[in-house]
């Protein structure tokens, strides 16, 4: 096992944790309320593609850590595990910047007026209810699984293996689902953009 990196602190960790969750979650949800309307001179659903590639390339990632650690590879893993989290970083600035500069977008909105009118219902059918099973699940987890990679990553950098290990086996499922999911998401939603 790899030495910490960090000197326990559980009482400030829970607030750090905690504050920034809440922080990251608010901005989302208050984020997602506000359009900026900005010429930038580009198509600004470039940082949609950009999310799903991000989120895919955190799934291969989040794989590639769990092969690791199986071998007993702990710093690849813990290498692999930190590049998952920048990702997840760059992730979180491109998808405010894509919700704050595109709007929102309806599944199956094919004139792009805002409104989903019988014909455009009749035309994406029960593909809808496959669409929202997967976003609202991806939606929900993606919100609640943030204290969790934080909480699991504090653990593994303070050298807490077991109470890591014990996190990792929620958070990491969790965490690839989300991560598989958005790129889903994406490729169900892309052709409504305007």
């Amino acid at each position: 096992m790899l030495p910490a990196s960090f000197q326990k602190n559980d009482k400030k960790a829970n607030w750090l944790i905690g504050i920034f969750s809440v922080v990251v979650f608010t901005v989302v949800v208050l984020l997602g309320k506000i359009q900026l309307e900005l010429n930038l001179g580009f198509d600004v659903h470039i940082f949609a593609a950009a999310n799903a590639v991000i989120n895919t390339i955190i799934a291969v990632l989040l794989v590639a850590a769990l092969l690791a650690v199986k071998k007993g590879h702990f710093l690849l893993h813990k290498k692999i595990m930190m590049g998952a989290l920048v990702l997840s970083i760059l992730f979180l600035v491109s998808y405010i910047a894509h919700h704050l500069l595109a709007g929102e977008a309806k599944f199956g909105d094919t004139d792009h007026n805002g409104i989903i009118s019988e014909v455009e219902k009749a035309a994406v059918g029960s593909l809808r209810y496959v669409y929202y099973i997967i976003l609202i699940t991806h939606i929900f987890l993606a919100a609640l699984i943030l204290p969790f990679i934080l909480f699991t990553a504090y653990r593994a950098l303070t050298a807490e293996y077991e109470e890591h290990k014990k996190l990792a086996k929620i958070t990491w499922p969790l965490w690839l689902y989300v991560a598989v999911t958005g790129p889903i998401v994406y490729w169900f939603i892309c052709p409504y953009y305007q």
